[in-house]
């Protein structure tokens, strides 16, 4: 970020010297008003290219989400808990999750209160934000 804005800067500082320069130059006689008309010209052209090439390049995509699979194994969460934390994660209700899942609201309540465990957190904030810190979830 610092380098992008290093590099705007100094772009700007420039445009701004040779255009002083040139009026500078324009204001002495030596230059006709065409010549500073098509330097202006220029350099607004140029300019709208480089912006516009900057505001339709394609953006860089974040790389593709990798689970943290020593963090899994360590922690012991199974693949159900681990889909339980992921609905969770959506903010899905208990019955929500339970009826996605095709199992009663007890046995995500256990699978919750399991995780709650093996994560070490209270509450299902804190095991989202903690299943995230970890690579677990995205």
């Amino acid at each position: 970020m610092k380098k992008t804005i290093l590099i705007y800067g100094l772009a700007l500082a420039v445009l701004v010297f040779l255009l002083e320069y040139f009026e500078y130059w324009y204001f002495m006689r030596e230059l006709s008003i065409e010549f500073f008309i098509v330097f202006i010209a220029f350099l607004f052209t140029g300019l709208g290219l480089w912006v516009g090439r900057k505001l339709t390049s394609p953006k860089q995509t974040a790389p593709a989400f990798e689970k943290n699979l020593k963090a899994l194994d360590y922690l012991g969460i199974s693949e159900r808990e681990l889909e339980v934390l992921v609905l969770v994660s959506e903010g899905l209700s208990n019955k929500e999750i339970a009826s996605r899942l095709f199992v009663s609201i007890n046995t995500v309540k256990t699978h919750l209160s399991k995780l709650y465990e093996k994560l070490e957190v209270n509450r299902r904030t804190q095991a989202v934000e903690k299943a995230k810190s970890l690579k677990l979830i995205r």
